[in-house]
């Protein structure tokens, strides 16, 4: 893959989501200058012999613990050590290299005053493949996410473990075998490390990531759907959504008209359609999907300038050799995004499962019941439905916003957090049970379809239903239906359906 060259404050989404695809990444050599200066003004403020947070103070509530000179490096290492508090399973590999590499374009602005050395052995440990070992679990996303980037900077001075591609091995062998050495933490470099919203942040960019996928695959599955209903296309026509001027809703509508387009199933009942209009699952999708596609965008829009911001506290100004302390770190614009793309996962399955669910009911479809030629002796489609009712109940629970939640820490000192950190690290599972939700669609729609023969959808549609079918044939009787299920999701999860379709589809950029 295509290296990616950070610019600090300048990195488009695109390139975030590269990365988290496995593309390498490193510094724009033109960081190099603000970074030594940002460590010279340090220098000159340490020099000054006055107490500034973060330099030769405590933390947190013992912020007015002056620490002297002689033990400033010590201080560095205990910060980072005793902050290495996280619980819970090993991070994804890909989500723990994100965040890396947001902490590397932040340093990279020269506002944290570490050294170069320091963002050195940063950028070599990701270029080197070298990836933290990171619990999951710890971080309230204020004071930044401490625990998280903590056991990152962990590995940083010789501690901790290390995955090397997909060995676990400690800290110390890892380095050595790459031929790094461990850091001595000079002032503020602890602080720097742990200060930041780079956990938060990674977690909501993988989760918006796979929801544009989940977006985009929920539009085929929808359109296949449709015609799996026969039901009308004309609640896509452009005038409709033209008069309600969302964008969203406009490009949906778009796609789902196109993906339809030169369909003989909807030619077969274009004239003398008793039906006077189709459920809300088919006819509100561009309604739905649109107002979804919006929020994304939002979410987009605030997780890319949180990417190019410096949430690090306290900040260094060279310029006039001063420390600001502020509250950059506090993750409440991760925490709204991140809730806000939980609600469009949720919504994106409901109104799915309304679609499985109709398809299924002779009463409303007009196919066989469950989706089987032998009702009664089979029970087709009945048990996935359920299934996907069940996901998409548990994806309300999960739903609910974490932002609205605080808890005090650090002896009230830091008594108001964002929760970003979990309101983040949510969304995959929660996209992973829209996405089975969406291959169970799959599965019905194209088995509705099938029951339309001779008749052809669109070419785009007949194209993702052969995709399906060279991995899951038609159900006749009843089969061990995981396996189907399995192949389904796996189309939907890696993006296959929607190359299959070659309909371009409205997404995040």
């Amino acid at each position: 893959m295509t290296e990616i060259i950070l610019l600090p404050g300048e990195v488009p989404l695109a390139d975030w989501r590269a990365i988290y695809r496995g593309a390498p990444a490193k510094l724009d050599a033109s960081a190099t200058q603000p970074i030594a200066e940002s460590a010279a003004a340090v220098a000159r403020i340490l020099a000054k012999n006055i107490p500034v947070y973060g330099i030769n103070t405590g933390f947190g509530k013992l912020a007015s613990v002056r620490i002297g000179d002689e033990d400033l490096a010590t201080l560095q290492r205990n910060i980072v050590l005793s902050h290495s508090a996280g619980t819970g399973d090993p991070s994804p590999i890909n989500i723990v290299r994100l965040m890396m590499a947001l902490k590397l374009a932040s340093l990279g602005q020269g506002a944290s005053g570490v050294r170069p050395e320091t963002v050195a052995l940063l950028e070599a440990m990701l270029v080197k493949g070298m990836t933290p070992v990171i619990p999951c679990q710890g971080s309230v996303g204020a004071s930044g996410d401490l625990a998280p980037l903590a056991h990152m900077a962990t590995t940083m001075i010789g501690g901790g473990e290390i995955f090397v591609n997909d060995t676990r091995m400690p800290a110390t062998e890892a380095l050595a075998s790459a031929g790094l050495q461990p850091l001595v933490l000079g002032p503020k470099e602890g602080l720097a490390l742990l200060n930041g919203t780079q956990f938060s942040t990674a977690n909501a960019l993988a989760g918006l990531f796979e929801t544009e996928i989940l977006f985009q695959s929920a539009l085929v599955t929808g359109a296949l759907s449709t015609e799996a209903a026969k039901g009308s296309d004309t609640p896509f026509d452009p005038r409709i959504h033209a008069l309600r001027r969302h964008r969203g809703q406009i490009e949906s509508a778009d796609a789902l008209r196109g993906l339809m387009a030169g369909s003989t199933i909807r030619a077969s009942h274009l004239v003398d359609d008793i039906r006077v209009q189709d459920p809300y699952c088919l006819r509100c999708q561009p309604q739905v999907m649109g107002a979804a596609l919006d929020v994304l965008r939002q979410a987009a829009t605030t997780l890319v300038t949180e990417a190019n911001g410096v949430s690090d506290n306290p900040l260094i100004f060279p310029d006039s050799d001063e420390a600001l302390s502020g509250g950059n770190f506090h993750a409440e614009p991760v925490a709204f995004a991140a809730d806000m793309i939980a609600l469009t996962i949720c919504e994106i399955g409901s109104i799915a499962e309304r679609r499985i669910a109709m398809l299924i009911d002779p009463a409303l479809s007009g196919l066989p019941a469950f989706l089987t030629p032998k009702p009664g002796l089979n029970s087709g489609f009945m048990i996935p439905q359920v299934t996907s009712a069940a996901l998409v109940s548990e994806n309300k629970q999960r739903a609910y916003p974490a932002s609205v939640d605080s808890i005090p820490t650090s002896a009230n000192q830091e008594d108001h957090v964002s929760m970003a950190a979990h309101g983040a690290r949510r969304l995959l599972d929660m996209a992973a049970n829209a996405t089975a939700v969406i291959g169970i669609e799959l599965l019905a729609a194209a088995q509705g379809v099938d029951f339309h023969a001779p008749l052809c959808s669109s070419d785009a549609l007949e194209a993702v239903r052969v995709a399906l079918r060279e991995q899951v044939p038609t159900l006749g009787d009843d089969r061990y239906f995981h396996p189907d299920m399995e192949a389904a999701n796996a189309l939907v999860r890696s993006g296959a359906i929607i190359k299959a379709a070659g309909y371009p589809l409205p997404g995040l950029d």
